[in-house]
């Protein structure tokens, strides 16, 4: 199912039904597109929490759906690239979505963003103006980040596995960009390991946020290429490193911190080696390759999120290694304790990639 539309708000992420609506109008969504005709689907890809979440029992209310908690043994519910089918649930709640989006926006790599419009000014000139896509748009906040950054009318296809996250990604993109040109937007629903050179047909731009880390080297390669086939410049953000400062800092922190990475790495996926998969990906295609940092720094004032990041990050290591169990429970009551109180700093370290592909059709 494609369907077009003219943004028609900026920014604001429109009223959210509970998880289990949300499941049941993806399912909608889904079983439509299964009686329109055959769909591939893409993961929706903003989050790093790890895929569990281990909450105790005063906080589990707390815990957001779709931020984290594993429903099956040894599948990431929150992403799963491949064989899903209509009654899986969305990939990602939108009020985790919500709630990271301002940390998301503060930490992308605005250096990156002077030889991006280089590079786009260069492109030749169009009518309709640049077209993005947005790879695992979730609710589109790459869009609300970037677009007011760029000059000149756009065109935005937002890509995602989940209906349900792509209308709101849809509804609130931004209206208009840097100099005020309009913005309109398009939603597909796709694999991110099937998009190819055909599918970036005339596209000038291809973003992610977050998605790099839950790809596997397949699939960042088949990404790679398709960029370089079709000659676009890639902005991949908040890919993420590994590594993690918590002040005031515990002996469990870099314990934690190593069962997490693992976690990340099951399974084929590269996590936080996937920013060098991706640089070295891109190179072989003949891409200038730029990395940046892009860390969320989060204090009192994000202590909402904190706290579901925490439940997550934990989580996350102690599937990976139940023996921690016992020992985290007490770290996560404690670090929730001082993140409550105001006294927790949390700086979660990722990276911004942009390739610059070599252009087609004679631009430079």
């Amino acid at each position: 199912m494609r369907k077009t539309a003219t943004a028609q708000s900026g920014g604001t992420i429109p009223a959210q039904p509970g998880p289990l609506e949300a499941t049941d109008s993806a399912r909608r969504g889904a079983d439509a597109d299964e009686q329109s005709g055959p769909h591939s689907e893409i993961v929706s890809a903003e989050g790093d929490m790890g895929g569990a979440s281990m909450p105790s029992a005063s906080d589990a209310d707390a815990v957001i759906l779709g931020a984290g908690p594993t429903v099956r043994p040894g599948e990431r519910a929150t992403v799963r690239l491949r064989d899903a089918g209509p009654d899986d649930p969305p990939r990602y709640a939108p009020e985790w979505l919500e709630l990271r989006e301002g940390a998301d926006a503060a930490a992308r790599a605005h250096d990156l963003l002077d030889p991006l419009r280089i590079r786009l000014a260069n492109l030749p000139a169009r009518s309709g103006g640049l077209v993005i896509h947005d790879i695992g748009c979730g609710t589109g906040s790459m869009g609300r980040w970037l677009a007011p950054h760029l000059d000149g009318p756009q065109h935005w296809v937002l890509h995602d596995r989940d209906p349900y996250l792509l209308h709101f990604a849809a509804v609130a993109s931004p209206r208009s960009s840097a100099d005020g040109s309009r913005v309109t937007v398009e939603t597909r629903r796709g694999d991110v390991g099937r998009l190819t050179r055909d599918a970036l047909q005339g596209a000038s731009l291809v973003t992610a946020s977050a998605l790099l880390d839950v790809l596997t080297v397949e699939e960042i390669g088949a990404l790679a290429a398709a960029c370089a086939g079709a000659g676009c410049p890639a902005l991949l953000t908040l890919s993420v490193a590994g590594r993690v400062e918590l002040t005031p800092s515990d002996p469990l922190d870099d314990e934690i911190a190593e069962a997490f990475n693992a976690h990340q790495r099951r399974s084929g996926l590269l996590g936080p080696d996937a920013i060098t998969v991706a640089a070295e990906a891109f190179s072989e295609h003949g891409a200038t390759v730029q990395v940046q940092p892009s860390p969320w720094k989060l204090g009192p004032g994000e202590s909402a999120l904190t706290a579901q990041w925490l439940r997550g990050w934990v989580g996350a290591a102690v599937e990976q290694r139940p023996e921690l169990r016992e020992r985290a429970d007490r770290y996560l009551t404690e670090r929730l304790a001082a993140c409550q109180a105001g006294e927790l700093r949390v700086v979660v370290h990722h990276s911004d990639l942009l390739a610059l592909c070599r252009p087609t059709g004679g631009a430079s």
